[in-house]
């Protein structure tokens, strides 16, 4: 996976850590406030699927993932190739262990300065996003969140929501990819073990810094 991906991945992690909604006035809009209100952590299965502009998937991961707010999130890549992307404490950690690297970030460098402001929670959703409800596919409700930037790097962010609960994620950048994520097995508020969100540097491996 290409550290652009990387990036990308970490922008949609970020929109589950943005303030609650104010006064939504739709009830899908409605339904995603609940839903970020409620999750102080979570932990789900995903399947991320990368598809090129000419509409075709080109790439496709699974793993788990774990959230806690705020501020901290790790992705395991565990298929096909093993990959961590850990959060804690303003740093972003990327572990490549075919490649025998870790390269470590500050938050607001890697997701750039709209995200990193959403992350720190003193605006809201709004304030970013246009939001407009796109309907159901099957028992999936999405909403549709469109960057009020117009510098932004990203066209669209899409949120699927299946009972409530968060069960997918898509953006659509600047440069005609898509990036799909797909959660199952999720479990809302569970106790998550303070040393999920800690990454020790493995021996022999090339570290870089930003």
């Amino acid at each position: 996976m290409t550290q652009f991906n990387l990036l990308r991945l970490i922008l949609l992690t970020c929109l589950l850590f943005i303030t609650p909604l104010s006064q939504a006035s739709d009830e899908p809009v409605k339904r995603l406030q609940a839903f970020l209100q409620s999750s102080k952590s979570l932990t789900a299965d995903f399947k991320q699927v990368l598809i090129n502009e000419a509409g075709k998937p080109y790439q496709t991961s699974s793993g788990i993932f774990y959230l806690q707010r705020p501020g901290k999130f790790r992705w395991d890549y565990l298929k096909p190739f093993q990959q961590e992307i850990v959060s804690t404490s303003g740093k972003v950690w990327f572990y490549d262990t075919d490649l025998a690297q870790v390269t470590i970030k500050n938050l607001d460098e890697s997701v750039g300065s709209t995200p990193a402001l959403l992350l720190s929670g003193n605006v809201s959703l709004e304030d970013n996003f246009t939001m407009k409800d796109q309907g159901s596919d099957g028992d999936m409700q999405w909403i549709k969140l469109l960057p009020k930037n117009q510098e932004s790097s990203f066209k669209y962010i899409l949120i699927g929501l299946n009972k409530g609960q968060l069960s997918g994620m898509e953006l659509s950048d600047n440069f005609g990819q898509l990036t799909r994520i797909y959660f199952s097995n999720l479990l809302l508020n569970p106790p998550i073990k303070p040393t999920v969100f800690e990454f020790k540097v493995p021996d022999g491996v090339d570290v870089f810094s930003n």
